[in-house]
């Protein structure tokens, strides 16, 4: 009787949801637009722009490399292995790309910290990428805002980075535009090699799945960086949330968009409800716990708990990436084993690497979806434990 009267309340949740949802569209490009600055909105949503400021409040900044020593190691190569702090989220996405320690030299760095940027590449087409990261900090007034999901609409939905559209074609109007707005920047990604452009490494839904991703990498010889040490050309993985989290095991993605977990509903002292423009965890809200709670009557302790598991394992299986590293290194310094075992080997970790990456970065900590989590942590221990049997 409880199982039924559970199923029931949240199968009305979910309906609940399904018909509010607005379907995603992208913004034309080559229009010429000025983007709007969110300032100039706060008249019109004053209690939107009021908690887009709140935003301001999350100053804490972490060094991921104290935190994780592992990354290096792993890291060798490029300059995440010395400066990698944690991002302080959209209100100081200006700031922190330009004092992040890692020298830019083209703005296409530039593509999720400022609307300034997104309209410039829309107005410009992709040249804009190859503008050197100087000359385009000159033009930028604010970071990540309106503009980003809202275009110049106002409070419309709109997908305005079109390498999502591109990625998704025809599939972009079957998603969630409150999914797709946040999906513009919460994704992996890659420079194109010739014009320096942002792309999505996949052309659907299905093709987001790690494994496919990885397969277009190899087909296309691609690498962000090779280790010095060990010669593994390797894929620095960026932030791959919307791929998680609408992947093959996800248990919420088909139901609830970001915005209902990230974006609390709030009333204001008429008694008028909004979307609140503060992004935080939806274990710090409230009203969003109570909602889950059909559910989830413990959500803190449940969601806690899949990230207390994620988070051991990750370190675990980092700590043998650095292990596989350091071993391999030496193996090349010694000179004791042929350049065809030695590829076999540096197959195993560029793989091994790139699933565990896939974890490691995505900041949900397993929460998007625990089973692919796993999945990629299981594949990742593998492909390593292999390659260090082959050390031996």
């Amino acid at each position: 009787m409880k199982k039924t009267l559970l199923m029931a309340l949240c199968v009305a949740l979910l309906l609940m949801v399904c018909v509010s949802a607005q379907a995603a569209t992208a913004t034309a490009t080559g229009t010429g637009v000025t983007v709007i600055k969110a300032a100039d909105w706060a008249e019109t949503y004053p209690d939107v722009y009021a908690s887009y400021e709140k935003n301001a409040e999350n100053e804490a900044v972490f060094d991921h490399v104290e935190e994780y020593p592992m990354i290096a190691t792993v890291y060798e190569g490029m300059a995440f292995n010395k400066f990698y702090n944690s991002a302080r989220g959209h209100y100081y996405t200006v700031q922190d790309v330009t004092n992040t320690g890692r020298p830019h030299a083209l703005a296409n760095c530039f593509t999720c910290k400022t609307p300034d940027f997104t309209a410039k590449v829309n107005n410009e087409g992709v040249s804009a990428y190859t503008i050197k990261f100087e000359d385009m900090l000159a033009e930028v007034n604010e970071s990540v805002s309106c503009y980003n999901c809202h275009a110049n609409t106002g409070n419309e939905l709109v997908v305005t980075h079109t390498y999502l559209a591109d990625a998704m074609g025809d599939e972009l109007a079957g998603l969630n535009a409150e999914t797709a707005s946040c999906a513009q920047c919460h994704v992996e990604y890659y420079f194109a090699p010739e014009t320096k452009a942002v792309t999505l490494p996949y052309d659907s839904l299905a093709a987001m799945h790690p494994d496919s991703i990885y397969a277009l990498f190899e087909e296309m010889n691609f690498a962000d960086y090779t280790n010095p040490r060990t010669g593994v050309a390797q894929i620095k993985v960026q932030h791959p949330e919307f791929e998680t989290y609408m992947g093959a095991g996800s248990v919420h993605a088909a139901q609830f968009s970001c915005a209902d977990c990230h974006m609390e509903k709030a009333t204001n002292e008429a008694g008028e409800t909004y979307t609140s423009h503060y992004w935080q965890s939806p274990l710090a809200s409230e009203s969003i716990k109570a909602s889950c709670a059909a559910c989830h009557p413990d959500l803190e302790g449940f969601v806690k708990g899949i990230q207390a598991k994620a988070e051991e394992r990750t370190i675990a299986i980092g700590t043998k990436l650095e292990e596989l590293t350091n071993k391999l290194a030496d193996a090349v310094a010694a000179g004791k084993y042929s350049e065809e075992e030695l590829n076999a080997i540096r197959a195993l970790n560029r793989k091994g690497q790139f699933y565990w990456d896939f974890v490691f970065v995505e900041n949900s900590e397993g929460a998007h979806n625990s089973r692919l989590t796993n999945e990629c942590l299981d594949k990742a221990e593998q492909l390593i434990d292999e390659a260090l049997a082959k050390l031996v």
